[in-house]
């Protein structure tokens, strides 16, 4: 079934939510630590009434379970009237074999509510983007127990406040074009990115207006990465990006003749004459900062900053 965004129409924005409200934790991709996940889950505690499902453990494989019970899972937390966010478990591999029979909802049947998550959810993301609703690029749950206070904080925030988050700064650029600009910010995992290419789910990136690109990636080789970026650009899923900003690059090295997987970005993206500007504390290492997807922000090189033009509930 072919997906088409349009731009004529706002975004759709999910309600605020506030302490103890139910919020529900999936696992729509690889299989979950206990001990991690138990972790995350305890945070989340602190500041939300957690309801998650009896197979959030199963393991099938690199799988959190098979297809049909991570597609009911996600299916639940999507429709139920009780739960106000959805937190997913753990990125890895697997949101993508759900897409097909996903797609085939319409909007009145996804009602909304924030979606938390980074990775892999990427592709969630992606699928929420085509029906035009803003999503929250931010730690699954294995990783909440790891992070800074601060970037709890952050997320708290976001999921709670009816303001734009405070700018991200301290950005460095990584091309030549200074200039400032606004658009769309959308984006996540590079390599699940270039995954999206040829799917439904491309036209996230290419219907959405001019669109910031936001990128982070882990353990892949910068050569794999120049690989990523191209196909993006040959498959036209670049084409009305108009600027674009990095997380971190965790595991990202190669042979030292070599150039680094920063230069990389720097060097493909930059082609495409746009300001593009890294640092952003967000992704697979030490921090990861949540970021509102779908919402309109502005990048501003001179002055190494990515400012929030919206809040991402209301």
């Amino acid at each position: 079934m072919a997906a088409k965004t349009s731009q004529g129409k706002p975004w759709r924005k999910p309600k605020a939510l506030s302490p103890l409200d139910s919020v529900a934790v999936i696992a729509p991709s690889g299989p979950v630590s206990s001990s991690r996940l138990t972790n995350g889950l305890s945070v989340l505690a602190e500041r939300y009434r957690v309801v998650q499902s009896d197979g959030l453990l199963e393991q099938r494989g690199f799988l959190a379970g098979d297809d049909g019970r991570r597609l009911a899972e996600l299916r639940w937390a999507l429709s139920d009237p009780h739960i106000h966010a959805v937190f997913c478990a753990r990125g890895g591999h697997g949101a993508l074999r759900l897409v097909s029979p996903l797609l085939a909802a319409s909007s009145e049947e996804l009602p909304h509510r924030p979606l938390v998550g980074f990775s892999d959810v990427t592709v969630l993301h992606a699928l929420l983007a085509v029906h035009q609703r803003v999503t929250i690029h931010g730690p699954v749950i294995a990783q909440l127990g790891e992070l800074p206070v601060s970037d709890r904080e952050v997320l708290w925030a976001l999921l709670e406040s009816t303001q734009p988050p405070p700018p991200v700064t301290g950005l460095i650029s990584l091309s030549g074009n200074l200039r400032a600009t606004s658009g769309r910010l959308l984006g996540g995992n590079l390599e699940v990115l270039s995954r999206l290419c040829g799917t439904p789910l491309q036209a996230s990136m290419i219907d959405s207006g001019p669109v910031v690109l936001l990128v982070e990636e882990v353990t892949e080789a910068p050569y794999r990465i120049d690989r990523a970026l191209t196909h993006l650009r040959q498959a036209g899923a670049l084409d009305r990006v108009v600027a674009a900003v990095v997380g971190d690059l965790m595991r990202c090295e190669g042979p030292q003749e070599h150039p680094s997987a920063l230069e990389v970005i720097g060097e493909r993206l930059g082609s495409l004459g746009i300001p593009v500007l890294a640092g952003v504390p967000l992704g697979h290492g030490s921090r990861n900062r949540a970021v509102p997807l779908g919402v309109q922000v502005h990048v501003s090189p001179r002055h190494g900053s990515l400012e929030f033009l919206e809040a991402a509930v209301e």
